[in-house]
């Protein structure tokens, strides 16, 4: 498994098409690696679950008091809160993934709860999310659960009116400014056309606690100050992990694939990142940086991603992507199936050059 090329891959700086599949010893390699971190641990989950919730409900009270004295005093409390809902939507997440404790009921119950807190209903995201791990880096399978990519040929292809529309979706303004609220505030608000009865009931039953927590809220804080507290806060949140996730699957060397060159373990170690971040920051994200980790095995914990990635050479050879780095991801709209990359709009002009050059 360490001398595996596919293992490896991600530190070049372009994609290699065509991966070839790792042997079957060397996937039982890393099965029996990873199979040691998937056992929850109830007491580190507690104490992640109790410690977040806990700092969460006390800054919200701070806000209370610090709203007597003055709206302004509340300014700075709006990140630590939003930072502390990140790391509840990571609770959230694991519970999605059946991996936050070993009880299957305890981790419904839980995700409910936590996914009011989110404003995302449990049962709908969990099956959205389920697909996006089937298919990232499938290039014939996106769509669902994931940011909306485009190949160059399939953005050249599409009529004006879709074209606009995409460029809407990928301007870094909208996809991490607007989108992000409207994504939590509105869009989890409705089940997709092909959720099932369960999600959907679990859908209007998050938004019945979402209208309790909200009134209750209201109640205690004022309508309006609440409102702008609350919205600050999940804002906060949201245009956070908006990035986060964005930057798991759109950066440089990442890996895409059409389907019948597409291989799983491939998809995740060199499909997904390994965003290394200092160690503040790595705590509120809930250790979703290591997210080549969390792709490998959804049964993981977060609270064990990091163990598990220092427990082999494999995985340490992973290329981290650092805030820095992180940054050239801003510029990707497009991937190019031609140079095995994500690249941004110069490259649309120069295969528009190229193609009526060709055709004169």
């Amino acid at each position: 498994m360490p001398d595996s090329p596919s293992l490896t891959a991600s530190a070049s700086p372009h994609h290699q098409h065509h991966h070839d599949p790792p042997s079957k010893s060397e996937v039982a390699k890393w099965k029996k690696i990873v199979a040691e971190f998937e056992k929850p641990c109830r007491w580190r989950a507690s104490w992640q679950l109790s410690t977040t919730v806990g700092l969460y409900a006390a800054t919200w009270a701070v806000m209370y008091f610090a709203l007597q004295v003055s709206a302004w005093a509340v300014v700075p409390l709006i990140p630590l809160a939003g930072g502390l809902l990140v790391r509840i939507f990571i609770i959230f997440h694991d519970c999605c993934h059946n991996s936050f404790y070993k009880t299957g009921r305890l981790n419904q119950v839980l995700g409910y709860l936590t996914g009011v807190l989110v404003f995302t209903p449990f049962k709908h995201w969990r099956w959205e999310h389920s697909v996006h791990h089937a298919t990232a880096g499938d290039l014939d399978r996106r769509g669902i659960g994931d940011i909306w990519t485009l190949t160059v040929d399939e953005y050249l292809k599409m009529p004006r009116r879709m074209r606009i529309a995409y460029r809407a979706a990928r301007n870094p303004f909208i996809l991490f400014f607007l989108a992000p609220l409207y994504l939590f505030v509105v869009r989890e608000r409705f089940a997709s056309a092909g959720a099932s009865k369960a999600a959907r009931r679990g859908v209007l039953l998050t938004n019945l606690g979402v209208i309790t927590m909200v009134a209750t809220g209201c109640w205690v804080f004022g309508i309006l100050p609440f409102l702008l507290i609350q919205l600050g806060v999940l804002w906060t949140a949201a245009a956070a992990g908006v990035w986060l996730f964005y930057v798991q699957h759109q950066f440089e060397g990442v890996y895409w694939e059409r389907h019948e060159h597409w291989e799983y373990t491939a998809a995740a170690l060199e499909g997904s990142s390994y965003y290394k971040l200092p160690k503040l920051l790595q705590w509120f994200s809930g250790n979703i940086g290591f997210h080549h980790i969390h792709h490998l095995s959804s049964k993981i914990p977060n609270y064990h991603l990091e163990a598990c990635h220092y427990s082999h050479p494999a995985f340490r050879e992973i290329k981290p992507l650092t805030i820095w780095s992180s940054l050239k991801s801003f510029s990707f709209r497009l991937w190019d199936e031609a140079a095995g990359e994500l690249v941004g709009w110069k490259r649309l002009r120069e295969v528009r050059a190229q193609r009526a050059a060709a055709a004169a």
